[in-house]
C-alpha cells in the first residue's frame, strides 16, 4: 500500500514536472513566434508610414509649385494688360498720340500679312518672327476688345 502510494505519488510528480517542463516550452515558443510577429508588422508599419511622409511632403511641394505657378501666371496677365493699357493713353503731343494711334494698326496689318503667307506656304517664318507677330497681334486684338469692355 505505501508502495503503490510513493508509486503513485512518485508517477504524478514526475508526470506534473514533465509536463510543466513541455508547457513552459510551448509558452515560451509562442511568445518568440508572437514577438517576431509583432516585429514584421511594426516594421512594415514603419514602411507604410515614412511612404505617407514622403507621399505628404512631395504633395506640400507639388502645391507649392502650383501655387507659384499661378502667381506667375497671374503677374504675367497683369502685366501684359497694364502693357495693353498704357498704349491707349494720351501724352498730349500730337505727333505722339497720332503715332501711338497709327502703329498699332500696322503692327497689326504685318502680323496679319506674315501670319497670312506663312498659312498659305508664301513664307517661312521662324519662331522668332512667329512670337513677335503673334504678341503684335495680341497687343492689338486685346486692346480693342478691353477697349470695348471699358477695361
Amino acid at each position: 500500500m505505501i508502495l503503490e502510494f510513493l508509486g503513485g505519488a512518485a508517477f504524478r510528480m514526475v508526470w506534473g514536472e514533465v509536463s510543466a517542463f513541455i508547457n513552459k516550452k510551448l509558452e515560451h515558443k509562442q511568445e518568440l513566434e508572437r514577438m517576431e510577429t509583432q516585429e514584421r508588422y511594426q516594421a512594415a508599419q514603419h514602411g507604410r508610414n515614412l511612404e505617407a511622409i514622403r507621399l505628404q511632403a512631395d504633395m506640400g511641394i507639388k502645391t507649392i509649385e502650383v501655387q507659384s505657378q499661378a502667381t506667375l501666371d497671374q503677374f504675367d496677365a497683369s502685366a501684359f494688360l497694364e502693357g495693353v493699357k498704357a498704349t491707349a493713353v494720351k501724352t498730349g503731343v500730337r505727333w505722339v498720340d497720332a503715332w501711338n494711334a497709327s502703329i498699332r494698326p500696322a503692327c497689326a496689318s504685318w502680323a496679319l500679312v506674315m501670319l497670312t503667307a506663312e498659312g498659305f506656304k508664301w513664307a517661312t517664318l521662324t519662331d522668332t518672327v512667329q512670337s513677335v507677330a503673334s504678341a503684335a497681334l495680341g497687343l492689338y486684338l486685346a486692346d480693342r476688345t478691353l477697349a470695348k469692355r471699358g477695361k
